[in-house]
């Protein structure tokens, strides 16, 4: 019996060390965290290769070639961004734009904002030329372990909100992209250098 007790009580104490430590935005499970070197390589690890001209990497990810951006704040980590490799019609970029709102909708890592798909019917070249209208899904990674205590859930909803994941529509040249970002509000910069 006291066997069993001693069991509980460590375990009990490790759920509430994980509970305090502060989760943050993953991406291809890799924290958005630490120095942009480590991320690299730990990117370079998961099979993306490393342009030094361009200061990026690129590689496959959700099933298209994408550019990799690591963005720092006084050299830590806060925001992975993504870029289409290659540019789509307007047809066909709406199509990616839904696929990724449903992907993210019914994945329960995430949280959504709002209902964010775009009209079939939608002129999204008109829209963004003449009225500067922005394409924009964006959603919060949640937790996943369990909460304890009335405390926990509080972090966690607030620890979802420093963890957003976003994407939108861009246009070069009559080509369309999506551009998706990874954040890690915790180490973007809050005007501590102003």
């Amino acid at each position: 019996m006291k066997k069993l007790f001693s069991i509980l009580v460590m375990v009990l104490f490790a759920l509430c060390i994980l509970a305090q430590e502060k989760e943050v935005t993953k991406f291809l499970g890799i924290p958005v965290d630490g120095t942009k070197s480590e991320m690299r390589k730990k990117l370079i690890e998961k099979g993306f290769t490393y342009s030094a001209q361009g200061d990026y990497l690129e590689g496959e990810f959700n099933g298209h070639d994408v550019v990799v951006y690591i963005i720092t704040n006084n050299n830590k980590v806060y925001r992975i961004m993504l870029c289409d490799a290659h540019g789509l019609d307007e047809a066909n970029i709406k199509i990616r734009f839904n696929n990724l709102v449903s992907q993210f909708q019914n994945n329960n890592r995430y949280l959504a904002h709002e209902k964010q798909t775009i009209p079939e019917k939608e002129d999204i070249s008109y829209q963004m030329a003449a009225h500067d209208k922005i394409y924009e899904a964006i959603f919060f990674q949640t937790r996943k372990e369990f909460l304890l205590t009335e405390e926990d859930a509080k972090r966690s909803a607030e620890e979802t909100i420093n963890r957003p994941v976003w994407f939108r529509i861009t246009e070069n040249y009559g080509k369309y992209y999506i551009l998706m970002f990874y954040d890690n509000k915790y180490n973007e910069a809050n005007g501590e250098d102003l």
